[in-house]
């Protein structure tokens, strides 16, 4: 599962298929971002280069283009559609401005836009890093450490400055982080440690159910969502156990995957894992319904129609809801029509702590596609609060790996205050 690729980072540290924006600004040390760019796509990372136009007159796009593969883009750029600030934002898990000059730090500090780096930063809810590179004095300047106090505060990663001797020929701080250096503490920004140590099971992709020794019963589920769920749960320190239906994606770095075709194989995997669960997500569109007498030989086409008796599969979700020793138990609503109402149905019928429901229809407004085999999804979520009954939070158009980071985030808060709660009830 592509182990070789962080070896260079320091033990449990992974860029691998992370989207990084690098944003390249005026100034000698734009020279670095060219080994940055290489050791992050060497760690696995995809790699997007933007460059101020006074970056392009100490380094060509054309060096970045070769480096990263990938097209780079600067106020110049062709963009019909007048909106690749919105689309980079969105594509980017982490951007990094390296080097940042002192005159870029101003305007992010001020939330200035006015070229494709600051407005796209400005649009972006990626985690954020800069690293500053310039003479020290300039560095020393009153103004320059109220900007980067500024963006600090704004939740911006501050990379540096090193000390040492400088291209003007003066010694002292100033000089551009070294890229190693910027390059584990941004593989170490993704490593929350929300669910450090718990036990957390995620399902993930479609079931088939078979009909014949060739033919089956499945859905359109791409398995994205739950392997961006587990991904993100294993940066935040869970022990992970991904039951997968078939998928056509790379399973994820986790503690333990098991791969499963039907839903009875599913059910079973589950339940032999659930009594040490802290935490169950269920992401798998399960079979509602398998055939009930599978042919033992390829069923012949003979006729015009072909009749199939159905038999319900048993409520993976509500059978762990209802487990004696029930761990925190979060569940899907993929839905075409009603989606707010069913999910809430759901919560209620299923005796969920948590619902997550997303849109499936072809009928989206969005200009993005979202849902099944998508890579951007857009999600309601729903979760009982003991003291306030039911809570609510929305998730707007993201990418899914960025959307589980955040879900991440919320579940871990959750099962917490649950955790809070209970121990206070039984004191």
């Amino acid at each position: 599962m592509n182990k070789g690729k962080g070896d260079m980072l320091p033990a449990g540290q992974t860029l691998n298929r992370k989207h990084i924006l690098i944003g390249i600004t005026g100034g000698i040390a734009a020279y670095k971002s060219a080994d940055l760019t290489r050791r992050l796509i060497e760690a696995g990372a995809d790699v997007r280069i933007m460059m101020t136009q006074a970056a392009t007159e100490f380094v060509t796009p054309l060096t970045f283009q070769a480096l990263s593969g990938q097209p780079v883009f600067f106020d110049n750029s062709d963009d019909s559609s007048g909106m690749k600030h919105i689309e980079l934002a969105r594509w980017a898990d982490a951007i990094i401005i390296a080097p940042a000059s002192a005159n870029t730090l101003a305007k992010l500090a001020q939330g200035r836009a006015d070229n494709l780096l600051t407005t796209t930063c400005l649009a972006s809810e990626a985690s954020k890093y800069f690293a500053p590179a310039m003479n020290r004095v300039m560095w020393h300047d009153l103004s320059t450490q109220s900007n980067c106090k500024t963006l600090r505060d704004k939740n911006w990663a501050q990379l540096g400055p090193a000390s040492g001797l400088q291209a003007c020929g003066e010694t002292g701080e100033g000089r551009m982080l070294e890229v190693s250096d910027i390059l584990t503490a941004v593989a170490q920004g993704f490593k929350s440690g929300a669910l450090q140590g718990l036990n957390l099971t995620v399902t993930a992709g479609p079931t088939f159910e078979a009909i014949d020794p060739v033919r089956f019963i499945g859905n359109r589920s791409s398995g994205r969502m739950g392997y961006a769920i587990a991904s993100a749960a294993h940066e935040a320190g869970a022990n992970v156990t991904l039951i997968s239906g078939p998928s056509h994606l790379t399973p994820p770095d986790v503690t333990s995957f098991i791969a499963v075709e039907s839903a009875a194989e599913m059910q079973h995997a589950v339940f032999s894992v659930i009594d040490n669960c802290h935490i169950y997500i269920s992401t798998a569109a399960v079979s509602d319904y398998r055939v009930k007498n599978i042919a033992t030989q390829k069923i012949k086409k003979t006729q015009d129609t072909l009749t199939l008796e159905l038999t319900r599969n048993d409520d993976i979700l509500s059978a762990v809801a209802n487990h004696k020793n029930r761990p925190y138990v979060v569940g899907f609503a993929a839905e075409t029509e009603n989606i707010i109402d069913n999910a809430r149905q759901k919560l209620v019928q299923k005796n969920l702590d948590m619902i997550i429901a997303n849109d499936v229809s072809t009928n989206t407004d969005e200009q993005t596609d979202i849902g099944f085999n998508s890579e951007y999804n857009a999600l309601h979520v729903f979760w009982t609060d003991g003291e306030q009954g039911e809570a609510e939070q929305h998730f707007d158009i993201a990418r899914k790996s960025q959307l589980a980071t955040r879900l991440i985030t919320l579940i871990a808060r959750q099962y917490k205050t649950r955790k809070n709660q209970h121990a206070k009830n039984t004191a």
